[in-house]
């Protein structure tokens, strides 16, 4: 959540935003590598089985910026077969896969690596494998997929972020988004000096008596494999509670009184998320907040947070109207993603406009509830500036590519577009109170969500669906005026060739429901072309007058 919120933008500041934030990364597609097909294709060797769960146990040397371990991998087969694929980068060294004491053979391709077994895995059987890895990562990519640094006080500091360039970056996993495993054990042993916040329930802490301590955490939800996180540093801890829910905070000491202050605002967050969506995903396993090098990124139960400790976004006025200054963007966008990024999560990359998109829009109704609807939709329609159009936003599947910046702010107003097509707040807050509850812990298409929303509408929004998220244009309502007689004509210019959506027209205080299609309809106005007006704040379309 971002995401978990951003492909790379060029700002006058030189910070990217969250893992979740925005890049002119996606704008021209590009031809997908063999690489890229490994990675984001599910493949047979994928598709045979289905991941249960994951123990990494992984050793860190932040001064030699060397990683060595182990990821216990639990899997139950879907069909009889000899070959799996798992993933690793192919900077980092497989030691040996064993399943029990039998050592297995393995193939390497780019960052895929076939893993076949003497004997047949039988339908409905589990298994385990020991997948032993070691090697100095690579840094790369928006945050460096995983970073060696070191804090203003000379402190060691380790993170990743790696949603882009996967996390097989930095340990063995099924690195894809369709299949999740049910829980997983991370076991992390860095020097004694050091705290490691991961994902999920801190368990405990053990000195091995070599200069290192292993903390121990367990997510005890389905968790993808990119919102993994490790966060090693010189972390001070403070916590606090909203209701059953374990609040935990992480700062530098340096920070530590400012993240006191800034990081309160996780409340309001989420009681405001809860409000719509119902409860906190991941209760269990409670929230973190934690301060990271990098603008931030929505790890699951563990989100990042590099704000600088301001309101807005790096302390200027993200939307330009005067209210993201009101409160801290990162805070805000990257939870959204628990919800939706954590919680749901798109099966692949070019569906990710269900993270993006929904946590954007999370955005523009955090502010309708904490400053009122007027305000929401001021904040939601700031966001037009931003969008580009050069592409659709649903991009080509099984190439592990990454969708255009569009999916945030064109998908937010495009889901304030079904608000609006809605026409009624109560059905409106029900209804994506509703979906959420369906699909959470869910992998899902935009089929799925096109779907749900067609059968609780009742309405037939496939071609509304279509026209925002698989073209480029927007929906532009051609308006012919006849003052001679006092009609205007009407319909709407778009790819889809089906496509009708209601629009309301006419003045403000006195909006009239039309029901254009792309074939012209003619009714009788009393107001001028001049005087006649379109509600595209509720509604994000172009409007041709003539």
């Amino acid at each position: 959540m971002p995401q978990s919120i951003f492909r790379k933008i060029i700002f006058t500041t030189v910070l990217a935003v969250s893992c979740s934030t925005f890049s002119a990364h996606g704008q021209t597609p590009s031809v997908p590598t063999h690489a890229d097909i490994l990675r984001g294709e599910y493949g047979p060797y994928r598709a045979n089985n289905d991941l249960l769960s994951y123990h990494l146990d992984v050793r860190v040397d932040p001064e030699k910026k060397y990683l060595s371990g182990k990821n216990s991998i639990r899997f139950k087969m879907l069909k009889d077969d000899t070959r799996i694929q798992l993933d690793l980068h192919s900077a980092l060294n497989v030691d040996k896969i064993l399943l029990g004491a039998t050592p297995l053979k393995y193939e390497r391709d780019s960052g895929a690596v076939f893993i076949d077994f003497p004997e047949t895995l039988k339908a409905g059987g589990e298994y385990t494998i020991d997948f032993y890895y070691s090697g100095n990562p690579v840094e790369a990519a928006r945050f460096g997929g995983i970073t060696f640094k070191k804090d203003s006080s000379g402190h060691s500091w380790v993170n990743t972020a790696c949603e882009d360039i996967g996390a097989s970056v930095w340990w063995p996993n099924k690195d894809q988004w369709r299949d999740e495993v049910e829980n997983m054990e991370i076991s992390v042993s860095i020097p004694n000096d050091l705290v490691d916040v991961s994902n999920g329930k801190f368990i405990g802490k053990t000195d091995l008596g070599d200069g290192y301590t292993r903390w121990d955490w367990l997510v005890q939800y389905p968790i993808n494999s990119y919102d993994v996180s490790l966060n090693i540093g010189n972390y001070q801890h403070f916590s606090d509670k909203l209701g059953d829910l374990s609040l935990d905070f992480y700062a530098l000491p340096e920070d530590l009184e400012k993240a006191k202050t800034q990081f309160v605002q996780a409340k309001g967050m989420l009681e405001a998320y809860q409000h719509y969506f119902g409860e906190y995903p991941f209760i269990k396993d409670g929230y973190k907040l934690i301060e990271v090098p990098y603008s931030g990124m929505e790890h699951q139960s563990a989100v990042t947070y590099g704000n600088h400790f301001t309101n807005g976004y790096v302390g200027r006025d993200w939307t330009g109207v005067g209210i993201s200054t009101r409160f801290d963007f990162i805070i805000i966008h990257e939870s959204a993603h628990e919800w939706f990024g954590n919680s749901i999560t798109a099966q692949d990359r070019s569906d990710m406009w269900i993270h993006e998109g929904w946590a954007t829009y999370l955005e523009c109704i955090y502010v309708e509830y904490m400053y009122g609807k007027e305000d929401g939709l001021k904040y939601t329609n700031a966001y037009k500036t931003k969008v580009q159009n050069r592409q659709p936003i649903i991009t080509q599947r099984g190439i592990n590519g990454t969708p255009p910046q569009d999916e945030y702010f064109k998908g937010a107003l495009f889901i304030n577009t079904l608000r609006s097509i809605v026409n009624d707040d109560d059905r409106w807050f029900k209804l994506i109170h509703d979906f959420y509850q369906h699909f959470k812990y869910q992998n899902i298409m935009t089929e799925d969500v096109v779907a749900y929303f067609n059968q609780q509408t009742g309405m037939n929004l496939t071609p509304v669906f279509d026209q925002y998220l698989r073209h480029t244009a927007l929906p532009t309502l051609e308006l012919k005026f006849n003052q001679d007689d006092g009609t205007y004509s009407y319909r709407w210019k778009a790819d889809e060739p089906g496509f009708a959506m209601p629009i309301r027209v006419g003045k403000k205080d006195n909006w009239q429901t039309i029901q254009p299609t792309t074939e012209w309809k003619t009714m009788a106005t009393q107001l001028s072309k001049d005087d006649f007006d379109v509600a595209t704040d509720l509604y994000f379309v172009n409007v041709s007058k003539q």
